[in-house]
């Protein structure tokens, strides 16, 4: 694989957006240490701030637009993903978590994923860790150990510098060795998936189906212990 994908995931509202900011240093970061392994990125954007009323109708309605599905194919196609929100109210941004709410369970299998927030205050720094690292782990992607956030005096400090080149290189070195498409690939058929739903393996019609599992067994009046 000589080349990767990367989802640069933003939820921030201004323009221009501090947390786009902090997404795209990340970006270049992991894009310099996958040069010096002579891969090269591909880098897809999905500004969330542009599809706000399509995610709101796509949470009442259960219907997702074009846009919307545009973005969750992009996440899905990706290799990795850098994601990155404001915060608010000691909380993620909504517009983040209701984007969230939209995904399959299984969509972000094994995904190698840096976690990143900005903020008006450093008192809002744990955020990144206790909200969108146990998010990310239930959606089972793979958070990156180095998180990064950055309040208004974070920019003028070499130590977001030095925390953006560790994130980028731990993405890197995912990306390099394959190990979430290896993971995904291996564990697959041992999670359970939604029926319909916007992964890219979610069984779609009644022939993808497994019905050898135990459950399905027993549905159909089979006997787990035998396999009959």
């Amino acid at each position: 694989m000589n080349e990767v994908t990367i989802a640069v995931l933003t939820a921030g509202v201004s323009d221009p957006s501090s947390t786009r900011l902090l997404a795209d240093r990340a970006a270049r970061r992991t894009a310099e240490a996958l040069g010096d392994s002579d891969l090269s990125a591909t880098f897809r954007s999905i500004d969330l701030s542009t599809i706000a009323v399509d995610i709101a109708q796509a949470l009442v309605s259960g219907m997702p637009s074009r846009k919307v599905t545009a973005a969750i194919d992009d996440l899905a196609d990706s290799d990795g993903i850098i994601a990155s929100t404001p915060v608010y109210k000691a909380g993620v941004s909504g517009l983040f978590k209701s984007f969230a709410d939209l995904l399959d369970n299984d969509l972000l299998i094994a995904k190698p994923v840096i976690l990143a927030a900005t903020g008006g205050t450093s008192r809002h720094a744990m955020v990144v860790d206790e909200q969108l690292r146990p998010l990310f782990a239930f959606l089972r992607a793979i958070p990156m150990p180095t998180s990064l956030y950055a309040a208004p005096e974070d920019w003028s400090s070499p130590d977001l510098g030095d925390r953006i080149t560790r994130a980028g290189g731990e993405l890197a070195v995912f990306l390099r060795n394959g190990t979430g498409a290896q993971i995904a690939e291996q564990n697959w058929r041992h999670h359970r998936h939604q029926f319909g739903g916007n992964a890219a393996g979610a069984p779609q019609s009644i022939s993808d189906v497994d019905f050898s599992t135990d459950l399905m067994r027993l549905a159909t009046g089979g006997d787990t212990e035998h396999g009959t």
